[in-house]
């Protein structure tokens, strides 16, 4: 099986590098361009449906290394969750295209992320169906009625959340690249034979993208890619190893953790300026960045460290879910990220630029204890 995931990832790596540079020529002759306007960084007409390079390496990878895989070896649910991906993928793909070529919105978009989870969870029944919470009892069923729209909430959330940072060369893909090495490297201590499979043909395809998508980038993702990275993520990131479930509350949070929090800091964002939280604006982590004064390729490797920070992060939290300290660890976790967040959200002013409390608090009681000690 380690051969046949080096090949894999070569066959898909190499399908990558060849049909990116068609793709783009595609993107230009069916008008699928990216114009120059405010809210981008970018001077000039870009092509778009990068995406599809990403999409045509993995299912051909896919489709070529499956015959290979030793027979038994992938059981009837296994099969169903690789043609769940590969299903509803393919949608996600469509809607995607069709909005870097006609710009839909954000509604029909929305429509269509639903569809390729409604797939998922109703044409192939890849659902969560387990949860663990920390400080709670292990393993717990969930019932029908909340394991299918908790399902279909994270495959449309975390789908989103990746077409959301995707604002500057390599960023997405680097991002969703950290993500699915991840993936692959918990699925490779578990011994999980389709997360490993599907996981190394993504991160070729990603990689071979990479070299034409990072700055200064020849093509973009668009939405056909961001889209269907993000589908992916969310489909491996909830995959249980021998049944889907939640590992850990924490675990695929943190696998996505930079996308997330940067979805998370725009929706509150959005709702403290009263604008619909589908609304563009260039508050974004990178935005944020550039404004401190870092270059291009420095936000983008800023944001590849963050990620693969938040990356360690889940796999130190997933290797310690057995053991006896395991909810403390949890918890404490939870603490130190969530209070970096906020300290980080507040330093670079991604949700309000003139208000930050916990800086302010920390900066009073530093000045009041200095003048305790100077009367002393």
């Amino acid at each position: 099986m380690g051969i046949l995931y080096g090949i894999s990832f070569a066959i898909a790596l190499i399908l990558a590098l060849i049909m990116t540079p068609l793709v783009k020529r595609f993107a230009f002759a069916v008008g699928a361009i990216d114009k120059p306007n405010y809210r981008k960084v970018h001077t000039r007409i870009m092509p778009r449906l990068g995406g599809l390079a990403i999409y045509i390496a993995f299912v051909g990878a896919v489709l070529i290394a499956l015959p290979f895989v030793p027979e038994g070896t992938l059981r009837h649910y296994d099969l169903n969750m690789i043609r769940a991906i590969l299903v509803g993928g393919s949608i996600i793909v469509i809607v995607g295209a069709l909005d870097d070529r006609f710009e839909l919105s954000a509604k029909v978009k929305l429509v269509g992320q639903i569809a390729a989870a409604c797939v998922v969870v109703f044409g192939f029944g890849v659902k969560i169906d387990l949860l663990n919470i920390p400080f709670g009892e292990s393993m717990q069923p969930v019932a029908s009625w909340l394991s299918i729209p908790l399902t279909i909430f994270w495959i449309v959330g975390v789908t989103n959340a990746i077409n959301l940072i995707d604002g500057l060369d390599g960023l997405a893909a680097g991002v969703s690249g950290i993500a699915i090495a991840t993936i692959l490297t918990m699925a490779a201590i578990m011994g999980f034979v389709p997360v490993i499979l599907l996981s190394t043909i993504l991160l070729g395809g990603v990689i071979g993208f990479l070299v034409y998508n990072f700055h200064p980038a020849k093509i973009f993702m668009g939405d056909s890619g961001a889209l269907f990275l993000g589908f992916c993520l969310a489909t491996l990131s909830m995959l249980g190893f021998k049944q889907v479930t939640i590992v850990s509350f924490v675990t695929p949070l943190l696998i996505i953790g930079v996308p997330l929090s940067d979805t998370f800091f725009a929706i509150i964002r959005r709702w403290r300026s009263k604008k619909p939280i589908f609304a563009p604006d260039k508050g974004h982590l990178h935005h944020c960045l550039q404004e401190l004064g870092f270059g291009h390729r420095n936000t983008v490797l800023i944001i590849w460290g963050i990620a693969a920070f938040f990356g360690g992060c889940a796999i130190v939290q997933s290797t310690l879910t057995q053991s006896h300290a395991a909810n403390w660890i949890t918890f404490v976790v939870i603490c130190i990220l969530t209070f970096c967040l906020q300290i980080g959200a507040e330093l670079i002013g991604i949700v309000d630029k003139s208000k930050r409390p916990i800086l302010d608090l920390l900066f009073r009681n530093r000045l009041k204890t200095h003048a305790e000690s100077r009367t002393k």
